[in-house]
C-alpha cells in the first residue's frame, strides 16, 4: 500500500460550495436501502476491508504544531501498524501554518507511506476536518490533536462498534468516572460548565464534547457534515449535536488523557466562542435551517424488529 506525499488537495467544485454540499448531504446514499442488513436503517453493515482503499483515515489538523509533529506521527503509525488489523492512512491538516508544519509533515511522508499531508490555506480545525473527511474515500474517518493529549489504548474501542455498524459516531470522554485525566482545575470547571450548558440549552446529551478523539463512519459523514457551519473549536459541537439531533448512536469511550502544558489554545476565548456557536446553533435549529427531519428519515435508525 502506497500513498503519495501530498502538499495540496483540491476537492471537487461541488464539495466547495454551499449549495453543493447540501445536495450531496440529502442526495441518496449509494446503494444504501432500509433493511436489517442496509447501511442504514434497523441496523448499519458492517465495514469490510477493501484492497485499494485504506479503512481508516486519522486526521491531524494542525496550526504552527511543527514541535511536536513529527513525534505524533511516529508514533501514531507504530500503534497503528502494530495494533490496528485493517489498512490506513494517517493525513496531516496542515492549516494555515507559518513554521516548518508543512515541511514537517511531508519529511515524514517521504519515510512513512501510510502518511500524507494536505495544505489548506484558511486556518481553523472544523474547516480542517470538514474539507478533508469530505474528500477522503476511506470508510472509518477519525482525528486527534498532535499532542496525543489521549492516551492511544482508547483508539481500538473508538473504532470497532464503527467498523461493526453498532454506532455511527464514537468520542472520547474525559468525563467519565472512569476516565483518569491530568489537568489544571480551572480548565476542568470550564469543560463540566460547558457541558452542562450543551445539556441545558441544546438537550445534548453526550458528556465531552471538546476531547479530540473522535471517529465517524464516513456514509454518515457525507450527510452531516454540509449542514455544518463552524470552522473552528466548535465544529465537534455542532457536528454531535446534529447527529444526535438526527437519531444517530454516539458511542462514548472513557479515555487516559493527560493536558499538554505547553498548549497555546487560549481557553477563554474558546469558551467565548462556544458560547456564540451555541447560540447560533440554537437558532438554525429553530428557523430550520437544518433539514433535521429529512435528515432523520434519512439517517435515523429504526425500531427494533419484533422478537427481539
Amino acid at each position: 500500500m502506497t500513498f503519495t506525499d501530498q502538499a495540496t488537495e483540491t476537492l471537487p467544485h461541488d464539495m466547495t460550495t454551499a449549495a453543493g454540499l447540501a445536495a450531496m448531504a440529502l442526495a441518496p446514499a449509494s446503494g444504501s436501502r432500509r433493511g436489517p442488513e442496509s447501511g442504514f436503517g434497523t441496523r448499519r453493515a458492517s465495514i469490510q476491508p477493501g484492497n485499494a482503499v485504506p479503512l481508516l483515515d486519522v486526521t491531524i489538523p494542525v496550526h504552527n504544531g511543527e514541535r511536536d509533529l513529527e513525534e505524533c506521527l511516529r508514533r501514531l503509525h507504530a500503534h497503528l501498524g502494530e495494533s490496528f488489523p485493517h489498512s490506513f492512512r494517517i493525513t496531516v491538516a496542515d492549516n494555515a501554518s507559518t513554521d516548518g508544519t508543512l515541511r514537517a509533515a511531508e519529511r515524514v511522508a517521504r519515510e512513512l507511506h501510510e502518511v500524507t499531508a494536505v495544505h489548506l490555506a484558511e486556518k481553523g480545525r472544523g474547516n480542517a476536518l470538514r474539507t478533508v473527511w469530505l474528500g477522503s474515500p476511506s470508510p472509518v474517518l477519525a482525528y486527534m490533536d498532535a499532542d496525543l493529549s489521549t492516551d492511544l489504548s482508547a483508539l481500538a474501542p473508538l473504532l470497532a462498534p464503527l467498523i461493526s455498524g453498532h454506532s455511527d459516531l464514537a468520542i472520547g470522554t474525559r468525563l467519565s468516572r472512569n476516565s483518569r485525566v491530568i489537568r489544571d482545575a480551572g480548565r476542568e470547571f470550564i469543560s463540566r460548565s460547558y457541558n452542562v450548558l450543551l445539556r441545558s440549552f441544546l438537550r445534548a446529551h453526550f458528556s465531552d464534547a471538546r476531547c479530540s478523539f473522535k471517529a465517524i463512519r464516513a456514509d454518515v459523514a457525507q450527510r452531516i457534515l454540509p449542514h455544518t457551519l463552524d470552522t473552528a473549536w466548535f465544529f465537534d459541537t455542532e457536528l454531535l449535536v446534529l447527529a444526535e439531533r438526527c437519531g444517530l448512536r454516539v458511542h462514548e469511550v472513557p479515555v487516559d488523557w493527560a493536558e499538554d502544558p505547553d498548549s497555546s489554545v487560549d481557553v477563554f476565548q474558546t469558551a467565548l466562542s462556544d458560547l456564540h456557536g451555541m447560540a447560533r446553533l440554537g437558532r438554525d435549529l429553530a428557523a430550520g435551517r437544518i433539514p433535521v427531519p429529512e435528515l432523520r428519515t434519512a439517517l435515523a435508525r429504526g425500531p427494533l424488529p419484533q422478537g427481539r
